[in-house]
């Protein structure tokens, strides 16, 4: 697994503070659940971005960041570092708790589970 994602990755422009990676499929029911909870959370927190992929049309990410279900979550600092990583439907205060650890300069970015 790398361990960071660029715009040019996503196709679409990573947030100021912190990106918020959701990969989902068509007819997932948990995906259209994360997608609420993560654009609430983007829209609270100022300089974050809420980016959602279609797992099934970006399969080269699918494999290099090995998501194996949808949906999983990756949570990038401003630079694109993964710093955390969750599989399945998240809940506000864990995305809140996770996006702590990203604005917040750590001296090791190992990306952990949410």
């Amino acid at each position: 697994m790398t361990g960071s994602l660029s715009e040019g990755d996503l196709g679409a422009a990573l947030g100021e503070r912190a990106t918020l990676v959701q990969f989902s499929t068509a007819f997932c029911q948990p995906c259209r659940a994360t997608r609420r909870v993560l654009a609430d959370v983007s829209a609270l927190v100022p300089g974050v971005r809420h980016v959602e992929v279609d797992a099934e049309s970006r399969l080269d990410l699918v494999r290099r960041l090995d998501v194996t279900g949808t949906p999983t979550v990756f949570v990038l600092d401003g630079a694109g570092r993964i710093v955390k990583r969750a599989a399945g439907q998240p809940r506000k205060a864990d995305v809140l708790v996770a996006l702590a650890g990203a604005l917040i300069p750590e001296s090791s970015h190992q990306p952990d589970e949410m």
